[in-house]
C-alpha cells in the first residue's frame, strides 16, 4: 500500500506532491543535527522507491552549506523550509522536510541524523541511494 501526501509552504508559493511506495508508518523521519537544520526544525523523509513534484510559483530561497552539495529550498515569501535537492549525473535528488507536509502522517518517531560526519563522497552515496529519485520540478503556471 503506498501513500500520497500533499504540503508546502505556509503561503502557498511552494506545493509539494509526494508519493511513498510504502505506508507512512514505515517512514522515520531524520532530524539532522547540523546547526542550520536544527534551527528550522526540519525531520527530512525521502524515499528512493517513491516520487516528488514540486510546483513553484515564483523563485524559492536556495542557500547552500555544510559541503556546499545540496540546495536548501526554502518559500521566498514565508521563509519555510521545505527541501532538500541534489544533483547527480543529470539527475535530481531530493528530501522533504516533513514539516511542510500538510495533516499528520502517522511516520515513525523521529531519529537524529549526523550527515555533517560524513565525507563529501559519502554524503553523495547516501543522498542517491536514499533521497526521491524520480522527482519534478515545475512552475506552477505551467
Amino acid at each position: 500500500m503506498t501513500a500520497s501526501l500533499h504540503g508546502g509552504c505556509h503561503c502557498g508559493r511552494i506545493a509539494l506532491d509526494v508519493v511513498l511506495s510504502k505506508p507512512a508508518s514505515e517512514y522515520t523521519p531524520r532530524a539532522c543535527d547540523c546547526s542550520f537544520c536544527r534551527k528550522h526544525g526540519a525531520a527530512w523523509l525521502s524515499d528512493a522507491g517513491g516520487s516528488l513534484r514540486v510546483r513553484l510559483r515564483g523563485e524559492p530561497v536556495v542557500y547552500r552549506q555544510g559541503s556546499a552539495q545540496a540546495d536548501f529550498i526554502a518559500c521566498a515569501h514565508c521563509a519555510v523550509l521545505v527541501l532538500v535537492r541534489h544533483e547527480h549525473e543529470g539527475r535530481v535528488h531530493a528530501a522533504v522536510n516533513v514539516r511542510a507536509l500538510a495533516g499528520a502522517a502517522p511516520f515513525a518517531d523521529e531519529q537524529p541524523a549526523s550527515p555533517q560526519k560524513l565525507a563529501p563522497q559519502e554524503k553523495r552515496e547516501r543522498w542517491t541511494t536514499l533521497w526521491f529519485a524520480d522527482v519534478r520540478i515545475v512552475d506552477a503556471d505551467d
